[in-house]
């Protein structure tokens, strides 16, 4: 294990997050629907970083609107206002009232009909609404997801990811890059140095032997381990990193190198972003592009 130290260049009766109000309520079956499609994990991470409410909810009642009231509505959509009865609060640290209601816009079902949403259970991604306990606002027109116990448990990971003292930070733009070369031919590291948007100390490393593979760390501290793992694809951390970091290695990063230092910085990056992988799977025929994103 090698380490060295570096210095970073400058939310009716109240509902609380972990109460359910009757295992009668609990219990009741929702409406049957087609599963819709899982959620990716960059998808979900921005809803729930998004959401200071995550609301698991029964639906009691759903009000079509129409008219003026619907102006802004994405083509082919429906949008309803909709009150719920509250099973549990997945995310929030406030209490928030045993009833609820939103307003949603949602898509035809698997017929291409306007769907029944009457006691459907969703997660509801959400913030509260100022001076209206009884209301609540999603963060995204359609931030509604029929429930399951995998997507709950899902999002029970993620926001615990994010509410833990060492949580990763967000990574807002990349600074300068070194590189030193070893003794031998195809020997050398670089390390890449990533600004945060609290000012912690992030750096990429990547080590490069001759007749080994390459191996790359996150050093989240002010000490660099070549030895620490590579974060686990689906992770906070993961997420930060690859749905944050441009393509390619920004050239004032490499300005202060030599040419040969340059090309080899270059590429020990393209190699963790290769092992990073895509952030999100691109649609069909889409391209995929990337680029420093405060999230």
């Amino acid at each position: 294990m090698t380490k060295r130290i570096f210095f970073l260049l400058p939310t009716a009766a109240l509902l609380a997050p972990a109460f359910a109000p009757g295992a009668a309520l609990a219990q009741q079956a929702p409406a049957a629907a087609p599963a819709a499609p899982s959620l990716g994990y960059a998808d979900l991470a921005d809803l729930v970083i998004a959401s200071p409410l995550v609301v698991d909810a029964t639906i009691r009642s759903a009000s079509r609107i129409k008219g003026a009231e619907a102006a802004g509505l994405a083509p082919g959509k429906t949008r309803f206002y909709v009150e719920a009865d509250v099973i549990t609060l997945v995310r929030g640290a406030s209490a928030i009232p045993a009833r609820v209601g939103w307003v949603v816009d949602v898509s035809p079902d698997w017929r291409g009909r306007v769907p029944s949403l009457k006691k459907r259970r969703v997660l509801a991604f959400a913030r509260p609404v100022a001076g209206q306990a009884g209301q609540i606002q999603l963060v995204e027109p359609g931030a509604q997801h029929d429930w399951s116990a995998a997507l709950e448990q899902r999002v029970r990971a993620i926001a615990s990811e994010l509410a833990a003292p060492d949580a990763p930070p967000v990574i807002t733009d990349i600074g300068n890059a070194f590189h030193v070369p070893g003794a031998l031919p195809g020997e050398g590291e670089t390390q890449i140095f990533l600004r945060t948007r609290d000012n912690r100390p992030a750096a990429l490393s990547i080590l490069r032997r001759p007749g080994e593979q390459p191996r790359w760390s996150i050093a989240l501290s002010e000490i660099i381990d070549d030895s620490a793992p590579t974060p686990q694809r689906n992770t906070l951390l993961w997420y930060r990193l690859a749905c944050a970091l441009p393509a390619t290695l920004p050239e004032r990063s490499t300005a202060s190198l030599s040419p040969d230092d340059a090309t080899q910085a270059q590429a020990d990056y393209g190699f963790v972003m290769e092992q990073l992988g895509p952030c999100r799977a691109a649609p069909p025929s889409a391209a995929v592009s990337a680029g420093v994103a405060p999230m």
